[in-house]
């Protein structure tokens, strides 16, 4: 059966679907950890960035409040780009522009929606953000791949502000990884950013 129903008349989850479900989190992790070994081995600098970056730094102080992404977003230097390349496809990736976005689909009949995509350091994402990505500054500490340092990642998601963006800065003040102190070293726009989720957390 697809779902059952518990005593109080409750439609509950089959065992089928849980397992679809914790399969899905499995494959983003080992997509991770498949690109970023290739660029290890290839010695191409790279920062992990994104949800998985937020999920990593959250799992440091409470790895139960870390949240689960379906993709894998790296940060890389444009002058990178074919040492990526050639990395990525030997790890059976498969290279993918689509309106001057690369990523890397996992395989033939991979998708967009669950590829490895990659963003380039000092290089707005959009014309119209505030600020360009930042520098390839890594977390030395953090393990087993390269992460982009927190402040960095921090100004990725305030420039980005997205409601999944908002979500990732909330988990990071839920934490107390980022906190009221952190609006005095941010540009004014991003510090208003910062603000207004600290005062209003709830949405």
């Amino acid at each position: 059966m697809a779902s059952e129903t518990n005593i109080a008349g409750v439609v509950g989850f089959g065992d089928d679907l849980l397992e679809r479900m914790v399969r899905a989190v499995e494959k983003v992790r080992e997509r991770l950890q498949r690109s970023t070994t290739a660029l290890e081995a290839a010695e191409v600098p790279y920062a992990v960035i994104g949800g998985n970056a937020v999920a990593a730094w959250v799992s440091t102080v409470d790895p139960g409040a870390a949240r689960n992404t379906v993709d894998v977003d790296l940060l890389i230097d444009r002058s990178d780009l074919d040492r990526t390349k050639a990395a990525l496809e030997g790890a059976g990736f498969v290279h993918y522009e689509l309106m001057d976005v690369h990523m890397f689909l996992d395989g033939p009949d991979g998708s967009p929606r669950d590829a490895v995509h990659l963003l380039f350091a000092g290089e707005k994402v959009k014309q119209d953000y505030h600020a360009a990505a930042p520098e390839l500054r890594i977390d030395q500490t953090q393990q087993p791949y390269r992460l982009l340092e927190l402040e960095a990642l921090v100004v990725m998601k305030l420039t980005s502000f997205r409601r999944k963006d908002q979500v990732h800065v909330l988990d990071l003040i839920e934490t107390g990884l980022v906190d009221q102190s952190w609006t005095k070293k941010l540009q004014p726009e991003l510090a208003t950013r910062l603000q207004e989720l600290l005062d209003n957390p709830d949405g």
